[in-house]
């Protein structure tokens, strides 16, 4: 690189660093900092980036990170063409962020989009890609900026659904997905919108506002309006975290009984790609052999979302009455043979 590119980058990288010396933007950088240091070492990772001030104050930490420990770090922009403004946007949005020395690459959906279910979808669909970009980049770990108001508005919706323990705490830190190939890290759960609100504005100065986020057709924006006015009404936000941080210790206490079932009662056949479940697989709390069932299935079935809870429970109530001897669910097939069950791919 030319002494002259070099001069420029590192007046950048400088504009950039200088805003660490506001008391706000240091406290929230050395959160982020101490978050990685605890949990990820020094490691190469992504950054998704939505364009929003809260994807944006991310990229601005992560950018401070790269520049501080010489790690090279990849972004990623998802352009989901569900908007006719929106690859313009994305193509302006990585130009912006080109004058911060980051340089974000657009991943563009393609193809026929949905007419329902629109956002679980799209969400699908930016992961795939994301995924697939990462593979390609060889990076597990892709952070996103889902904040304390992300946490509390899936906890609503999935308490809305009936969810059990698991779908309850399921927006935590660390998410590992496409049978643990990516791993989802999200280093700002813990901070407030209104404070990366304020970084995004002093850093970068502007911010791209999706018209979604006030569409209240989308169940997520009327949970968020909802919860806007249960806090009008004396909803205590701070009482509500530690509810979830409780419900999160007695998930990870399950959770590590469903690995030693997993580990105890099953074995895989990695040439022939099955599991082989013993009967005392079946001999243990319900909830420990929910939880370790759909493990399994999401292995076989190779899927980025498990089978729904409601399937897996009807399959259960199935062979307990001793109804059926086999059965298709998610992309597998579950048979009893003698005393012993096989997990295998339905081809």
């Amino acid at each position: 690189m030319k002494k002259k590119s070099l001069s420029a980058k590192k007046k950048i990288h400088n504009k950039l660093l200088i805003h660490l010396k506001n008391p706000l933007i240091r406290k929230l950088y050395k959160e982020f900092d101490n978050f990685i240091l605890l949990n990820s070492k020094k490691i190469d990772f992504s950054v998704a980036i939505s364009g929003g001030a809260d994807s944006l104050a991310l990229a601005y930490f992560s950018k401070c990170y790269s520049i501080l420990n010489n790690i090279n770090i990849k972004y990623y922009h998802v352009d989901h063409k569900l908007r006719e403004e929106s690859s313009y946007e994305a193509k302006k949005l990585k130009i912006l962020l080109k004058n911060f020395d980051i340089n974000c690459k657009i991943l563009n959906w393609n193809g026929k989009k949905p007419k329902s279910n629109i956002q679980s979808i799209a969400r699908k669909k930016r992961y795939n890609l994301i995924y697939k970009e990462c593979l390609k980049d060889k990076i597990n770990f892709i952070f996103i900026a889902h904040h304390i108001d992300d946490l509390y508005e899936n906890f609503i919706i999935r308490l809305l659904r009936g969810s059990g323990l698991k779908g309850l705490v399921s927006f935590n830190q660390f998410e590992t997905v496409y049978n643990d190939k990516l791993k989802i890290i999200r280093p700002l759960i813990n901070f407030k919108k209104d404070d990366l609100d304020f970084v995004t504005k002093r850093v970068f100065k502007f911010k791209f506002e999706d018209p979604s986020n006030k569409n209240i057709n989308f169940k997520r924006i009327r949970i968020r309006n909802l919860i806007n006015y249960l806090k009008s009404e004396g909803l205590n936000l701070q009482k509500l975290k530690l509810t979830i941080n409780n419900l999160s210790d007695s998930y990870f206490t399950i959770n590590y009984y469903v690995k030693e079932n997993i580990k105890c009662n099953s074995k895989y056949n990695k040439r022939k790609k099955y599991y082989i479940l013993n009967s005392n697989f079946f001999n243990q709390p319900h909830e420990i052999v929910f939880r370790s069932l759909i493990i399994l299935l999401k292995k076989i079935g190779n899927k980025y979302y498990p089978p729904r809870g409601k399937s897996v429970v009807q399959l259960l109530s199935k062979f307990e009455s001793g109804q059926i001897k086999k059965i298709n669910i998610s992309g597998c097939i579950l048979e009893k043979i003698n005393n012993s069950f096989i997990i295998y791919e339905e081809k």
